[in-house]
């Protein structure tokens, strides 16, 4: 492996990986904020918090391997 895959590779680990932690997080706060509102909805009583944190993890990951891919496709095509 090249030094440039190599560093495309670790763009794309690490974007990922911020990804996955932000989509967790900002889903696990936003389920906790449903439940502490003054009016809580039957779909806020439904959904199981863990599931709708799992479901931010991927949709952060794809995000930000998503991110990753285009910040180096751009720079790519800039030199």
């Amino acid at each position: 492996m090249d030094r440039k895959m190599k560093r495309l590779l670790l763009l794309v680990i690490s974007c990922s990986v911020t990804g996955v932690v932000l989509g967790g997080t900002a889903s696990w706060a936003e389920s906790s904020l449903c439940l502490q509102n003054s009016n809580v909805t039957n779909e806020c009583l439904t959904l199981d918090p863990i599931q709708k944190t799992i479901e931010g993890m991927s949709t952060g990951l794809v995000a930000g391997a998503g991110a990753a891919c285009g910040a180096a496709w751009r720079l790519r095509h800039e030199d």
